[in-house]
Formats: C-alpha cells, sequence, structure tokens
C-alpha cells in the first residue's frame, strides 16, 4: 500500500503573497511580499490602483501583518514596482480581495462602527419587524401542518 503525499493548504510566507497589514497608519491596506529578510521581518510593496491604498516599499515585521488566500504565481524575488503592479492587475487581485467574505465583513464592521445612537435604534427596530415577519409565517406554516 502506498502512502499518499498531500500538501499543506497552510498560508505560508512565501515572495507573491498578498498581506492584509494590521496596526499604524497603513491598517486595512494590503501588500505583497517581495523578499524575506529574515524570520521576523519582510520587504512589502503595494501597487494598488488607489493612491490612499498604496504602499510604499519598505520593511515590515511580520507580526503586524495578516497573510490572505491570494498568491501571485511565479514572481521573482525583490521583483521591481512596475513589474509587480503589472502582475498585481493580471492576477486581479483588488477585485478578487473585494468579492472575499473577509473584505466584507471588514467594511461591514467599518459600517456598524461608525452608526450613531439613532441609526443602531432604527437597526434595532428594522430586525424586529423581521423577526416578527418569520415569527409570523413559521406559525401559518404550523397551522397549516
Amino acid at each position: 500500500m502506498a502512502a499518499e503525499i498531500i500538501a499543506s493548504s497552510w498560508k505560508l510566507v512565501e515572495v507573491g503573497r498578498v498581506v492584509l497589514l494590521q496596526g499604524g497608519a497603513l491598517d486595512g491596506h494590503l501588500a505583497v511580499i517581495v523578499e524575506i529578510i529574515d524570520h521576523k521581518r519582510v520587504l512589502i510593496d503595494g501597487p494598488s490602483s488607489d493612491p490612499k491604498l498604496a504602499v510604499l516599499r519598505q520593511p515590515y515585521s511580520l507580526s503586524n501583518v495578516l497573510l490572505t488566500a491570494f498568491v501571485i504565481e511565479k514572481l521573482p524575488r525583490a521583483v521591481r514596482t512596475s513589474t509587480l503592479k503589472t502582475a498585481w492587475e493580471k492576477a486581479e487581485i483588488e477585485s478578487k480581495w473585494k468579492e472575499s467574505n473577509w473584505a466584507k465583513k471588514r467594511d461591514q464592521q467599518a459600517r456598524r462602527k461608525a452608526l450613531t445612537d439613532f441609526d443602531r435604534f432604527k437597526v434595532m427596530r428594522l430586525k424586529k419587524q423581521r423577526r416578527f415577519e418569520q415569527r409570523k409565517a413559521l406559525a401559518k406554516v404550523r397551522a397549516s401542518a
């Protein structure tokens, strides 16, 4: 009986891995690992189409990044920013990120954080209405059964 070897599906620190930056002024920005400096730091570059979300090439601590599931395949080590930008656009990283559940959840949390007291009250009333309609429909189904 032959042993079957399956590669791990962990998100690895590798050149071409897209990361989400945490903390500081770059919180929430996307970047790509361009080079691994040592076991604690990497060189990142973020060629976003939106100038506000672009990240300049810089060393960054691995303790301040979250590894995403996105990888730019066959990216050479220490690639130039212009070459990285074309690979970024070809891989459609920004559109994939916006469609991901992670990005949607971050947007939702940011919207909820920005709610005023009156907005939270309106959300509560809408939840009550929805719950009432669901219970009414459930009662109708139970009565007909």
